[in-house]
């Protein structure tokens, strides 16, 4: 099973996916690690990526995910995946995917990304995130206003609920 954390920066997804994949014994995986050094330098410049851009990216985490399939390992992954071209990249050929939305508005990120310093993805692109931005339809939408350990109880609750669903179809 692969959990794949999304939302914009800011959103929690690194220290959910770390919770989360902590609490269920997964391997953790941050796209932030993915990045080429390329799309670093653009971000830090503030510059948004574009389509072009995120492919290698995505491409990269893809090959996580296959890889983890091929042998039946558990994973955790965070992931922006704002459109859902890029959740279909990922998702392509693949059904053990739970995907998780950490939804927040513009507001509550911006303070958080304004508290954050030694990040590549700076407060005042983040409207281009949210410009880009297409909500999944299915998806397990966490309020990212809960707790850490309120936000782990509810995928983890959500996700089995889902999986049951699926094996009663």
């Amino acid at each position: 099973m692969i959990y794949l954390i999304m939302g914009v920066s800011g959103s929690g997804k690194t220290t959910i996916g770390k919770a989360l994949s902590q609490e269920l014994g997964y391997l953790f995986y941050d796209a932030d690690d993915f990045h080429p050094p390329e799309n670093i330098a653009k971000m830090s410049q503030s510059i948004p990526l574009n389509d072009s851009d995120r492919l290698p990216w995505l491409n990269a985490i893809k090959l996580v995910i296959n890889e983890h399939q091929k042998v039946d390992k558990n994973a955790v992954i965070t992931c922006s995946a704002l459109k859902q071209s890029y959740r279909n990249l990922l998702q392509e050929n693949t059904t053990d995917i739970i995907w998780i939305y950490l939804k927040g508005s513009y507001e509550t990120i911006f303070k958080r990304l304004q508290q954050r310093s030694k990040h590549f993805m700076k407060d005042h692109m983040l409207i281009s995130q949210f410009k880009t931005l297409e909500e999944p339809e299915n998806a397990i939408i966490i309020d990212i206003n809960l707790s850490i350990s309120e936000i782990v109880k509810e995928i983890i609750k959500e996700s089995y609920a889902k999986i049951d669903s699926n094996m009663n179809l």
